[in-house]
């Protein structure tokens, strides 16, 4: 898993609440196990229209967000059914971090372990970060995970709380798999010490 340390890129204006995850990846795009390639049917349902042309008012249909990284959400972003997709297509198109007042549970959750920081602000900061986001490609925001502050185009910070584990881990890189590798060493001489005392095995 790609390291999480300091983001800075355009950040998205997504004010709908209750974004969930079947607006995120539509259900007929879940056939796949593989991560890639899902990034462009991010929200795909209301960046197409039925004949597969871009609809021009999608906010990252726009030019000024087609390279964003980060999104300023509405309400409860990642509700509805628990689909590890949504977060593989977020993180295929280049979003690394979501901000909002509150995400649904699995999501929130889904998202450390891929690789992304969601970030949980009163309404009052998302506002501000709102505001911030809709000024096209002039709303860069610098997400600095390790002090745990988003800097504004203007320069003005927010501080933000993360899980000091989760945090570690974004830090570092580590998703289960690289977590578990960590004890690869351990591992290997349990498995040597079991081989030698069960041959039967």
């Amino acid at each position: 898993m790609e390291k999480f340390v300091k983001l800075t890129g355009v950040a998205a204006p997504m004010p709908l609440v209750n974004i969930d995850t079947d607006m995120i990846i539509p259900k007929q795009f879940l056939k796949t196990i593989k991560r890639s390639g899902l990034g462009v049917n991010l929200f795909d349902e209301m960046r197409y229209d039925d004949n597969g042309n871009e609809i021009p008012d999608f906010v990252l249909n726009q030019p000024a967000y087609r390279e964003a990284k980060i999104i300023v959400a509405g309400d409860n972003f990642g509700c509805g059914s628990s689909r590890e997709h949504a977060p593989w297509a977020l993180l295929d198109f280049g979003i690394r971090c979501v901000i909002s007042t509150s995400f649904a549970d699995i999501f929130y959750n889904n998202c450390f372990k891929n690789g992304i920081l969601p970030i949980v602000l009163p309404q009052e900061e998302v506002d501000k970060l709102m505001d911030d986001a809709e000024r096209g490609s002039n709303a860069v925001l610098t997400v600095d995970l390790e002090n745990q502050e988003i800097t504004g185009p203007d320069g003005g910070t927010i501080g933000f709380e993360v899980d000091p584990w989760r945090k570690h881990c974004l830090l570092n890189g580590l998703d289960d798999i690289g977590l578990t590798m960590e004890k690869a060493a351990s591992i290997d001489a349990f498995e040597a010490k079991a081989a030698t005392e069960r041959p039967w095995v």
